[in-house]
């Protein structure tokens, strides 16, 4: 929105709403507008994750295909990349089955 028409929806504002209620509904209009940006951005990283994942998923069914050797070196990337992640999953799971259980007063 150029500076002229931003000026022109805030005379009108002014005029329909009047002094008083035009500084809570720029709030009010300035928070819906955070909150749906919240809300892309939060989608956008939702979209961006599922489709990594996909892409590894897919990564990983080719390299099992050419039975995990002589792989392209972004294969090599993805597999690589998921064992790291199921090592520190594994590594997680063994630290809290090694912990001794909670104490019982």
């Amino acid at each position: 929105m150029g500076m002229w028409e931003l000026v022109v929806v805030l005379i009108v504002g002014l005029i329909v709403l009047g002094p008083e209620r035009l500084p809570v509904a720029i709030r009010t209009v300035s928070r819906w507008i955070k909150t749906l940006k919240s809300v892309a951005n939060s989608v956008k990283a939702e979209v961006n994750e599922e489709l990594r994942v996909h892409e590894l998923h897919s990564n990983l069914k080719k390299a099992e295909q050419q039975d995990m050797s002589n792989l392209a070196p972004e294969l090599q990337e993805s597999v690589d990349e998921l064992k790291k992640a199921a090592r520190s999953v594994q590594h997680s799971y063994q630290d809290t089955s090694a912990a001794p259980p909670p104490k019982k007063d």
